[in-house]
């Protein structure tokens, strides 16, 4: 077995997938720890040839299942039993996704000499579009990071950065789909206003959002140069970007990120 998933949720899922689209690993040299019948059954029958277990316990104790290498994907509440569990099994490296949950608890569960990776997603991961970043222990090498890079590079991008980074990457990249989906939200909702039908103005908003970040993605101008290009001066996104600015809109998304930031930091804590 190549890595043991702690946790089968829709986030495991989809590094599962990537990870055997990509050919890092076979469906039975991943294994999944999950309480859930239900989520065994529906992973069972997504990958063929997984091997699922019902708890750390009967992981730790089957002969088909190697914890060496976990993958920890369960809620940040569960995470401390679960890694004394794990850590007692014979686990030496782990890459956590647990949001909030700080490396020095991860090596207080797992044990001083484990190599311990944490990371922060996001959800564009479920469609192999994410952005991670991770931060390692004092314990793990360069080898230990690039393990982790590999496995989460299966579902989007990774960058590494130092861990008292992690609460500002949270805040940016983290949370931040849910920025874009409510700015989707609005967009809809005004273009309905405007006398739009309710599925003319979602099928633009949809296509307006991914037309905008694969533009952003692929060219070599930064988002400045890109709003510029469009803005012709007296036009019509002038007047809208006008009327964004009169309303602070910038600052308004700096107090957002600043307030995820914030809170990351006290859930940390």
């Amino acid at each position: 077995m190549k890595l043991c998933f702690a946790g089968g949720g829709k986030m495991a899922e989809a590094l599962i997938g990537g990870l055997i689209a990509t050919g890092w690993a076979a469906a039975p040299e991943i294994g999944v720890i999950e309480v859930s019948a239900e989520r065994r059954d529906h992973l069972l029958s997504t990958f063929d040839g997984v091997m699922v277990a019902a708890s750390c316990a009967d992981a730790c104790a089957s002969a088909d299942f190697d914890v060496t290498d976990v993958l920890v994907a369960v809620k940040p509440q569960h995470v401390a039993e679960v890694a004394a569990e794990l850590g007692a099994g014979g686990t030496s490296r782990a890459l956590s996704i647990a949001a909030g949950v700080r490396i020095d608890a991860l090596i207080a569960g797992f044990g001083e000499n484990a190599r311990i990776i944490r990371a922060m997603p996001n959800t564009p991961a479920l469609v192999g579009q994410g952005a991670a970043a991770i931060a390692g222990s004092a314990t793990a090498s360069a080898s230990d990071l690039a393990w982790a890079q590999e496995i989460l590079s299966a579902v989007g991008t990774v960058t590494s950065v130092k861990e008292s980074d992690l609460d500002a990457v949270t805040g940016l990249s983290g949370s931040g789909p849910a920025y874009i989906f409510l700015l989707a939200e609005a967009m809809t909702a005004a273009g309905i206003e405007q006398g739009l039908s309710p599925d003319v103005a979602d099928a633009l908003t949809r296509q307006t959002v991914l037309g905008a970040a694969t533009l952003l993605a692929s060219s070599d101008d930064d988002a400045a140069q890109l709003r510029a290009n469009v803005t012709s001066p007296g036009g019509t996104t002038a007047a809208a970007i006008a009327t964004l600015q009169s309303s602070e809109f910038e600052l308004i998304v700096r107090r957002a990120i600043a307030a995820a930031t914030a809170r990351s930091l006290k859930l940390g804590d």
